[in-house]
This record gives structure tokens, sequence and C-alpha cells, in this order.
């Protein structure tokens, strides 16, 4: 009986092929290949040389705990093309006098995940022989035009897949701040963390088997991410928290990268990391998915509409001095809101509603029992296909919803107008291979005001009433009539310029009087402007209060009463101060303030709504680079920040990070800071990774959380 070739040693040249597969910033000691692209392996046997004719050589690959050919977790094919078809591929490359260099390439739908490459030599006239050549792991493919995942832009792919840094546009949409953030998706560890993630979810614990063979669709394994981001249903990463109480935990503020998160989830045995909000879960999102290939961005939506009822309206209330009511329907605008988008082909869906797709880990709603939100087309927003899966329904109303405001007073709510583009502003990210920021509102609606964009939001309205109306019917009840809304939506299409009947006479309107900064005085004034040929007398309820950044009023700490005589055609402004020893007490972590005005005159009952949200701003950190940047030699760099307020602060800890330049992230303790105290902290590291880079840098103290700052390097690679 033959005797069969004896494999004595494997080389799976792991850098050369993680260089062509773009994981080289991932490892070059372990092979990580893309699905749909050729990677080349070298057997070294004992015996003597491969012999087409005499021997036959089977490639096994095997993932997940119950391997199974039907199920596509297993897969068998030969190098001599006999067995049958495989949807791998082996191939030869090289034939030597004791080594054989082949070429695999696997499926580009096959499940992602870490694999077990094993062969089976056939003499064809001896006994088989069976070795176990070691693991790899296959990730998504963006640059293979057969996976879901393609991207047929190279910038874009730069952008999505490869950078490891980036912005993440806080504040309000009057003054929008980048918040500079590590994804840190290729630093050590992070591809290990991020596949143990897909075993820990609630799919993978019920059915390993079907979950591990879900793999290779994009959509599944979106799902499955999202909803392991947050910890509402599972041993999730993120334990969100919006009660301003943080003692057990870190401020959400405090984070400047995904990389400590992920590390920190995994040290503890996988508990979930306190805390979390929106521009967290999106990050930390961000950095896994780009890991796993499939690519990624940070977007964030200003008045930003969460619509628990469904019936995209965003009810709020006031009281009579102009106060905003927590709601009890628990409709809210979020100041801003944070969510992914990742790209796809979509066949699930009719044609045309592939690519960009929103997910949002934030725990708002379930999906399916599970709170995860996406993947939603985002095209599908845009045309108002709410019945789309998956969540498209409460990503329209989160862009595009209707604010109705109301006044209570006596135990009666009084409408007080009704805004139908208040909802989703300054939609952002960050803009391709550049620190500017992407305005994107315009792939997510029409513009506020034409008959486009009210069709969509017709669309969508006609449809979730129609899915009430089936619901009515499996009820045994009669079918819905078109409601209310649906023929003042259709008054509104056939008639655009038909103006209301209670012409507004008099607005108002506030005016900042310069950048309202942390530990100073906010000066602005109320704009009172009389359109119409008569006399108005005014009295106009002021107030102010601090806000979460998810809407939720917290007490008001300022009021004031302003008369105001107006002349036909006549403007005045009412001048306010807030001073900062009356604000500080009150201030959130978000540091936002809604200032509010509401009036009334004496010949009307109608009453007039202002208000606007005010962000503080705190002086940014400076990072200097001190030196010639290069890597794997000493780099120093210098730190300078300032306490910003006018009484002392403790507490201070200043971080640093910066994926390729940190091993990992740096913690300096400062102690106390005197008012208007400026300081430097030296640093020295050594860069680990060429290219371009980033720093970023966060001071706390028991006073504020979030004062940052970054800088932008090139590392050069040296001689």
């Amino acid at each position: 009986m033959a005797e069969g070739l004896q494999v004595a040693l494997t080389d799976f040249q792991s850098s050369r092929n993680n260089v062509r597969h773009h994981t080289q910033e991932i490892s070059v000691d372990h092979l990580i290949v893309r699905r749909g692209q050729a990677f080349s392996i070298t057997l070294y046997f004992s015996n003597g040389s491969f012999q087409p004719g005499l021997d036959n050589i089977i490639f096994v690959t095997e993932t997940g705990p119950l391997p199974d050919l039907a199920k596509g977790t297993r897969a068998m094919f030969s190098l001599t093309g006999r067995g049958g078809p495989s949807p791998w591929i082996a191939s030869l490359e090289t034939n030597g006098p004791t080594s054989l260099e082949v070429s695999l390439c696997a499926s580009p739908t096959a499940a992602v995940g870490r694999y077990l490459l094993k062969i089976h030599i056939d003499p064809f006239q001896g006994s088989v022989t069976a070795y176990q050549l070691g693991e790899f792991i296959l990730l998504f493919n963006p640059w293979c035009p057969e996976d879901a995942v393609y991207l047929d832009s190279e910038p874009q792919r730069q952008e999505y897949v490869m950078n490891d840094y980036g912005f993440i546009y806080q504040g309000n949409k009057n003054w929008i701040r980048p918040c500079p953030w590590n994804y840190g998706q290729f630093e050590d560890n992070i591809i290990d963390i991020c596949l143990t993630l897909l075993d820990k979810s609630l799919h993978f614990q019920i059915d390993p088997a079907t979950d591990c063979a879900l793999r290779g669709s994009p959509i599944y394994v979106s799902r499955v991410v999202c909803a392991m981001i947050n910890s509402n249903d599972d041993s999730g990463v993120l334990n969100g928290n919006w009660s301003e109480n943080y003692t057990d935990g870190v401020n959400p503020a405090e984070w400047t990268g995904s990389v400590a998160i992920l590390k920190q989830w995994r040290a503890t045995g996988c508990q979930p990391v306190r805390y979390g909000q929106c521009w967290v879960f999106a990050a930390v999102m961000c950095t896994v998915m780009r890991c796993l290939g499939i690519p990624t961005r940070v977007i964030t939506n200003f008045d930003s509409g969460h619509d628990t009822d469904g019936n995209l309206i965003i009810d709020e209330y006031y009281d009579n001095t102009g106060r905003i009511l927590n709601n009890k329907k628990k409709d809210t605008i979020w100041n801003f809101h944070v969510w992914n988008e990742c790209w796809m082909a979509r066949q699930d869906l009719p044609p045309g509603y592939g690519g960009w797709q929103v997910l949002d880990a934030t725990p708002q709603e379930t999906s399916n029992g599970l709170y995860c939100c996406g993947p939603a087309s985002v095209s599908a927003i845009k045309e108002g296909e709410v019945d789309l899966d998956y969540d498209t329904r409460f990503a329209f109303s989160m862009v595009n919803a209707d604010c109705v405001s109301w006044l209570v007073h006596g135990g009666r709510e009084q409408k007080l107008h009704r805004d139908t583009s208040s909802v989703g502003n300054f939609i952002s990210t960050k803009s391709i291979q550049s620190d500017e920021r992407d305005d994107i509102t315009e792939n997510y609606k029409y513009r506020e005001g034409t008959p486009q964009e009210r069709q969509a939001f017709l669309k969508a309205l006609q449809k979730l009433e129609a899915r009430r109306s089936q619901g009515s019917l499996r009820a045994g009840s009669q079918p819905l009539r078109p409601t209310p809304r649906i023929q003042e939506e259709t008054r509104r299409l056939d008639t655009p310029s038909l103006q209301p009947s209670d012409i507004v006479q008099v607005s108002l309107k506030f005016q900042l009087l310069g950048r309202p900064n942390m530990g100073q005085d906010i000066r602005f004034v109320l704009l009172a402007l009389n359109v119409s040929s008569q006399f108005k007398d005014l009295k106009v309820n002021l107030s102010a209060q601090s806000l979460l950044h998810d809407g939720s009023p917290l007490s008001p700490f300022w009021q004031d009463t302003a008369f105001i005589t107006l002349a036909p055609q006549e403007a005045k402004t009412y001048p306010c101060t807030i001073p900062y020893s009356q604000y500080s007490q009150y201030l959130s972590t978000d540091k936002l303030i809604r200032i509010s005005a509401l009036g009334e005159e004496k010949s009307r009952p109608e009453k007039i709504l202002a208000n606007k949200i005010i962000t503080l701003s705190y002086p940014s950190i400076t990072i200097n680079v001190l030196g010639p940047v290069i890597v794997n030699q000493p780099l120093s760099i210098e730190v300078i920040f300032s306490n910003p307020l006018s009484e002392q602060v403790a507490d201070c800890v200043l971080t640093v990070e910066g994926s390729g330049v940190f091993k990992k992230q740096q913690r300096v303790l400062i102690g106390v800071l005197k008012p208007q105290h400026r300081a430097r902290v030296s640093l020295t590291t050594v860069p680990f990774k060429s290219g371009p880079r980033q720093i970023q840098a966060n001071l706390r103290s028991d006073k504020f959380k979030d004062i940052k700052g970054y800088r932008n390097i090139y590392v050069d690679f040296g001689l």
C-alpha cells in the first residue's frame, strides 16, 4: 500500500497575505484574510513531492462549535478538482521538490469568524492521512465585488474600514462641536474581542450552529452586534446611564476611545462597562464593524426625534412660565443623537435600497424582542418606505417627525403650534480623508418645506395607518377610514400655498450676545417683533433650565417677566443675563441650557412660544509635538490645558491615547487646579505604527468632565 505525503511544516505566509488583504494593521504574525480573495500557503513535506496524478489533497475548513457542510460552516475542496463543486477554491501555484505552494479562496458569502484549516492527503491507492494545519480568521471584504459589503471607492474604503480615528459631532445645531475619538479597530486583541462579542450573543447561546451559519450575512451580523453593544438583553459591552449619577463607573463624557471600553469588557469576564450614552454606543459599534470588515461611519442627528407611540409626532409640553415639562408620553427631542451607518447590499428589499443602512445600538426600543435598531435603508427613510425591514419607521421618526407644542395650565392642554421642520437637522459625519464635517441631511429627507418632503411624510403616515387598519381587521373590527391627520396632510399637498387663518402678528426670538463660555455670565436678548398695523402689549414669561442631551429637562434655575409695548411694525429687544453663580450648580454634564419665552397679548388668547438651546463651551486642550515623529523612535509631546472657571477645581485627571502611538491609555493625576490656572504636562512615547495617526486627550475634574483636544500627526517609517 502506497504511503501518503507527510506534512512536516506549514507556512501561512501571514505577513504577505495580510498585506494583500488589508489586515496587516491587525497582525503580521497570524493569518487574517478576507472572503472572496485568494491567499497563499506553503506545505513542506518530509517524504517527497506532490504528484498530481498520484496524490489527491483535500482541504477542509471549519468554523463554529458544530461545523456542518449543509450549513456552510464546513467546506471540503480538492486541489485537483475531484470531490465535487465547492464554494471554496484551491489551486496549485508552485510545486517544488519538497514543498507545495497553493492558493486558497473563501467563498464571498462564507461566514466570518475563526476557522480551522485541515487537509486530507489521499494517495488514491493508500490510506488517507489527515493534518490539522492551523487557524485563521476570515473577515468581510469590501474590496471584493461579489461580497455584500463591497464598496467601489478606495477613498471610502480607507475612511470607513481602515481609518482608526475620527470625530463624533456633539453640541447643538447652532454650535456643532467635533469630539475626537480613537476607534482603534486594529489594536492588539481587538479582533479577538470582536469575535468573543459574537459568541456572547443570545443567538449564539441559544443555537450556535445556526448563528455561525448566518454570520455570512452582514444584515444578520450587524443586528447581532447592534444588540450586543448595549447590555439590556445580554452581557453586552455597555450599560447606558442618563441619570447624571456615575459614581460607580465612568461618566460617558470622559471616554475618548473604544479600545479601553472593549478591553475592560473582556478583562472583567464580559461584564458590561459603566457607562455609555448614544455617542459611546455608536463609537464602539463603529470599532467592531470596521474590525469585521463592514464599512461603517458614525452619524449625528441634531434635534433627533424619539417617537414612542409610532404616530410620527413628538409632543412637547410647557407650563405658563415657558418651562418645558417632563413628557408624560415619553416623546422627546434629543439635542443630538448618534447612530451608525453600515454599507451593505439589501437583497431582502426591493431594488434601490442597498447602500448605507442605519444601525442604532442605543437601547431605545426593542426590535424582534431585542434592544437593537436596523439595518434600516437610508434611501427607504428618505422615501417614507417605513414598512421595510428593519425598524425603518422608528428611524424615519428620528429625522422627520412633526413636533407639536402644548401649553399645560389649570389641568388643561392648549395646542400652541405644530412644527414640521424642527426634527432632524444638520445630520453630520466626518468627511472622507478630511477633518471637515460632511452634512448628509439630504440623504435622509427632501428639503424641508418642499412638496417631495411632505409627500414622503404622507406616504409614511399612510403606511402606518394601513398597518393599524390591518391589525383591526385581524381583530374583527371594521376597516379604518382615513384619519384626520391623513386628510390634513393631503390638503396641504393639494393646496401648498394655503396659509393658516391666524397669521402670526407678533414673533419672539432669542439672540446670544457673544459665545457662551463655561464660567462666564450668559448674555442674550429677547427680540420681539410686531408685524401688524396695531399696537401690541405683551407679557412674556422667561425661564432657563438645564437639559440632558436626550431632551430630559431638569429643574428651572432662572425666571423673569417682561412687559413689552410694541408700536406697529416695531421691533424691541429685552436684555437678559444669567450669572455663572446662578447656573453653575444646576448644570448637567451635557452643559445644555434651554431658555424659553412664553408671551401673550392682552387682546388675544393665543400664546407665543420661543426657545433656544445653549451649549456652554470650554477652551480646548492643546497638544504640541516636540521633534520628529518616526516609528519605533521616542517621541515627546506636550499637553497644555487650563481651568476655565473662576473657582478652584479638584480631582483633575488627564487621559491621553492614540492608536499606533500609545500602547495603552495614559492617565496623569493632576490634582488641584487654581482658578483660571494654565498647566502643561510632558509625555514620552514610542510610536509603533507608521502613517497618519491621531492623539486624543481629555481633562476631567470635580466640576467638569470633558475638556478635550486632539492632534493629528504623521508617523514616518524611517530608514
